[in-house]
C-alpha cells in the first residue's frame, strides 16, 4: 500500500522529510479500489499542495539565508543602500503596495530611482483595478508622463470635494473627444465584474441630452457568484459591507484620470416591486456655479432568485444637481473634466465612510435647498392673491361708487 502524509515538520536542510514522518498504515481496501475516484483525487491533490507548499518555503529560505549571510558580512550594521539592486527590485519593491511603494520611494534617492521602474507600477495597476489590462487602455496610460505612477497618483486617492474650487464657469477646459471609463466590482475582495467602455463627447445628442453612461444593454445581464440570502435588510447590510465599486475616468486628451466612486455604497435599497437591490456609489463635487454641488452617481443593481446567484442587470453613471435634475452632456463634461484635471485628491481612512457621509451631506443640502424654494413660492403665490384680491376689490370699488 501507499504511505500517507500525515504531518508535514519544518523541512530538513536537503528538503527532505524524516522517515518517522512517513506513516505506513495501511489504507482501508474499500477506499483504495478503483471505484472510488473521489479519493484518489483527494489523495492527489493533498499530494500536489505539499509540493507547492515545500516549493514556497524553499525560496523563502533562500532569501532569508542570503539575508543574514549579507547582514553577518556587514556586522549587522547594513543599510539599505548596501543591498545588491537585484535584491531590492525583484524580492523587496515587488512585495509593497501601491502607497507603501510611493512611501519607499521618498526615502532616498536609490529607492526612488528603484520605483520608478513601470514594470512595478503595472503590476500593481493590473492587480488594483484588472481593467486597466485592457489593451486600449494601457496604451493611454503608456501615454501619463509617469506612465502607470502616474495613473495611479491620479486613481487611487478619493477625490477630496472640500478641497476643490467651486467655481468652473471661468475655468478653461479643453473639451475632450473621448472618455474612458475602466469599471471594477468587487465582492470580498474579490472580482465579479470588469468592463472598459468608451464614450464619444463630440456629438450633438449626449452633449444636449441628459448625461448617461451605461455598461450593459437593457436586456443584458452579468452573472456573479454572488449568493443571494433572501429579501432581507441583513442581505442589504451584508452586499453593503462587502461589494465595493471603482469606475475610473480617463481623459486621454489630457492624459489624467481620476476615480469617481465611493469605493463602497452609499446607500442600498430594494424595489419593493421587483424585488432588485440597488446600490449607489456617489461622489460629491463642485458645481457650475460657487456654492452649487452636484452628485456624480453610479447605480449597480442586482437581481436573483432565492438560493440562487445574483445577476448584475445595470451598471450606470449619472450626474444630478441639487435641485435634483439630471445634468445635460455639455454640463456634465466641463464638470467631470475640471475634477479629473484640478480635483484635489485625498488618501482614504481606514474606517473609510468619507462617500457615505458626504452623500449625506448632500441629501440635507438638497432638502435644504427644496425647503427655500418652497418658501419662495409660498410667498410668491401670497403676494400673487393679494394683488389679485386687490385689483378685483380696486376693480368693483370703481363699478359701485364712480
Amino acid at each position: 500500500m501507499e504511505a500517507v502524509v500525515d504531518s508535514l515538520p519544518p523541512k530538513t536542510k536537503d528538503h527532505q522529510l524524516p522517515q518517522e514522518y512517513y506513516i505506513t498504515k495501511p489504507l482501508q481496501p474499500s477506499l483504495c479500489h478503483h471505484s472510488h475516484p473521489h479519493f484518489k483525487l483527494q489523495l492527489d491533490l493533498r499530494l500536489t499542495n505539499v509540493q507547492l507548499e515545500l516549493e514556497l518555503e524553499e525560496e523563502e529560505q533562500y532569501f532569508d539565508r542570503e539575508m543574514a549571510s549579507f547582514l553577518v558580512e556587514q556586522g549587522g550594521d547594513a543599510s539599505i543602500s548596501a543591498l545588491h539592486s537585484d535584491i531590492i527590485t525583484s524580492h523587496i519593491l515587488t512585495r509593497l503596495d501601491g502607497p507603501t511603494l510611493a512611501s519607499a520611494a521618498c526615502t532616498s534617492s536609490q529607492l526612488r530611482a528603484f520605483s520608478a521602474d513601470q514594470t512595478l507600477w503595472k503590476d500593481i495597476c493590473a492587480t488594483t483595478w484588472p481593467s486597466v489590462s485592457d489593451k486600449r487602455v494601457h496604451d493611454i496610460i503608456s501615454t501619463f508622463p509617469s506612465g502607470h505612477r502616474s495613473f495611479f497618483s491620479d486613481s487611487f486617492p478619493l477625490l477630496d470635494h472640500s478641497a476643490c474650487s467651486s467655481d468652473t464657469s471661468s475655468r478653461l477646459v479643453i473639451p475632450a473627444s473621448e472618455l474612458i471609463s475602466a469599471v471594477d466590482i468587487f465582492y470580498k475582495g474579490e472580482l465579479v465584474f470588469s468592463k472598459v467602455h468608451e464614450t464619444e463627447t463630440e456629438t450633438g445628442w449626449i452633449l444636449c441630452s441628459p448625461f448617461r453612461i451605461d455598461l450593459l444593454d437593457p436586456k443584458e445581464t452579468v452573472p456573479t457568484p454572488i449568493r443571494h440570502i433572501g429579501e432581507t435588510n441583513e442581505s442589504l447590510k451584508h452586499l453593503e459591507e462587502n461589494l465595493t465599486l471603482s469606475w475610473i475616468v480617463i481623459d486621454p486628451a489630457q492624459k489624467r484620470a481620476a476615480n469617481l466612486s465611493s469605493r463602497k455604497p452609499v446607500s442600498v435599497t430594494r424595489h419593493w416591486l421587483t424585488g432588485e437591490v440597488q446600490l449607489r456609489f456617489a461622489m460629491i463635487m463642485p458645481g457650475n456655479r460657487r456654492g452649487e454641488f452636484v452628485q456624480c452617481g453610479m447605480v449597480l443593481t442586482c437581481k436573483g432568485s432565492d438560493g440562487g446567484k445574483l445577476h448584475v442587470r445595470e451598471v450606470s453613471m449619472q450626474m444630478e444637481a441639487m435641485e435634483g435634475n439630471h445634468l445635460n452632456g455639455k454640463e456634465s463634461l466641463v464638470i467631470l473634466q475640471g475634477a479629473i484635471e484640478g480635483g484635489k485628491r485625498k488618501r482614504e481612512s481606514e474606517e473609510g465612510g468619507e462617500g457615505k457621509a458626504r452623500f449625506g451631506e448632500f441629501l440635507e443640502m438638497k432638502r435644504e435647498r427644496k425647503e427655500r424654494t418652497q418658501r419662495r413660492e409660498r410667498a410668491l403665490d401670497m403676494v400673487c392673491i393679494a394683488a389679485g384680491v386687490t385689483l378685483f376689490m380696486a376693480f368693483w370699488s370703481f363699478v359701485l361708487f364712480r
